[in-house]
C-alpha cells in the first residue's frame, strides 16, 4: 500500500510514521485533508477532533461531506473515510470542541504532533497554550477564507506572520495571555472582498441543510454558523492545500529527526515548538 512512499522516507522513517501519534483539531476544509494526507502517509495512530456536522455547504470544500454524510457528525464520517484507506491505522474520532475545560478529554499528551485547524480564536488559543504547556510540536492554521491563490500560501513563525486578519487576532490573543512562546503558522496575505450580493443562508434564520436530516439531527453538536457575523467565502484548492502543507510540515519534521546525526546531507530541521523548561505563558 505505501510502496511508492518508502523509496522516498526510507526504511527507519516509514518505521517512525508508522508509530507516530498525531491529534488533529478541527475537521473542515483545512484539517480534513490534513487528516487524509497523514492517513495516506503512514501515520500509524490520528485523533480527530471536532463537534460539528456535516451541512451540504460543505461539500465544496471538506473531503467527507458528501450527499451520503449529511447530517452525520464530521468525525464519525471523517473516521469511517480514513479506515476504509488504511485500516490498520488506528483512528479515534471525537465529537467535541477542545477547550480549557474539554482539555483533558481526547489524550493529546499521548501525542507526537498536533495539528490545529480550528476556526474560533478562543478555542485555538487554549490548543496553542496546551500545545505548549505540554511540550508537543503543533502546526497551526491560519485563516483560509476569501483566498483564491494556493501559490500564496507559506509557513512562518507565528510571530512573523503578516497579512493575515486571523493571524493578528492570534498573535494579539497570545500577548494578551502573556503566551512567549513559537510555533509554525500556515498563512496566506491574500485577502479577496467578500461579494455580498451572492447571499447566505447559514447565519441566518435558514440553514442549507436538507430538513430530512437538519444540521446535527440526533445528539446536537455546537452550532458555529449562526453565531458567526458573515460567512466567508472558501475555495477548496486554498482549503485542502493548506491541509497538504500542514501534513507535510509533520512529515519533514519526522524525516528530518531521523537523519540527523547520521552523517552526510541532513535536510534542514524545521522550527519545533521547543521544549519549555517551565510553562511560558500565563494566566
Amino acid at each position: 500500500m505505501f510502496q511508492r512512499l518508502s523509496p522516498l522516507m526510507g526504511l527507519d522513517v516509514m518505521d517512525a510514521l508508522s508509530h507516530t501519534r498525531v491529534i488533529l483539531c478541527g475537521l473542515g476544509g483545512v484539517g480534513s485533508w490534513c487528516a487524509e494526507a497523514l492517513v495516506r502517509s503512514y501515520i500509524g495512530h490520528i485523533s480527530i477532533v471536532d463537534s460539528d456536522t456535516v451541512c451540504i455547504t460543505n461539500i465544496n470544500r471538506q473531503v467527507q461531506a458528501i450527499g451520503a454524510t449529511i447530517g452525520q457528525f464530521k468525525a464519525d464520517a471523517l473516521k469511517t473515510r480514513l479506515e476504509g484507506i488504511n485500516p490498520a491505522c488506528e483512528v479515534a474520532a471525537y465529537r467535541g470542541a477542545f477547550s480549557k475545560e474539554t482539555a483533558g478529554s481526547f489524550g493529546i499528551e499521548q501525542a507526537d504532533y498536533i495539528i490545529d485547524a480550528i476556526d474560533s480564536l478562543t478555542y485555538k488559543l487554549d490548543l496553542i497554550e496546551y500545545a505548549w504547556g505540554a511540550a508537543i510540536p503543533i502546526f497551526s492554521s491560519m485563516g483560509m477564507a476569501q483566498k483564491l491563490d494556493p501559490a500564496r500560501l507559506t509557513t512562518g513563525d507565528i510571530w512573523e506572520t503578516k497579512g493575515c486578519p486571523l493571524a493578528r487576532l492570534v498573535r494579539s490573543g497570545l500577548r494578551k495571555r502573556g503566551f512567549t512562546g513559537h510555533f509554525t503558522a500556515v498563512y496566506s496575505p491574500e485577502r479577496l472582498p467578500l461579494h455580498e450580493e451572492a447571499g447566505t443562508a447559514c447565519g441566518s434564520a435558514h440553514c442549507l441543510c436538507p430538513s430530512r436530516t437538519g444540521c446535527g439531527a440526533g445528539e446536537r453538536p455546537i452550532e458555529w454558523c449562526g453565531s458567526k457575523k458573515v460567512i466567508n467565502g472558501s475555495a477548496i484548492t486554498v482549503t485542502a492545500t493548506a491541509g497538504m502543507i500542514l501534513a507535510s510540515l509533520v512529515l519533514q519534521d519526522i524525516y528530518a529527526r531521523c537523519h540527523r546525526g547520521q552523517g552526510g546531507q541532513s535536510p534542514k530541521p524545521l522550527h519545533r515548538v521547543p521544549v519549555p523548561q517551565e510553562a511560558s505563558f500565563h494566566g
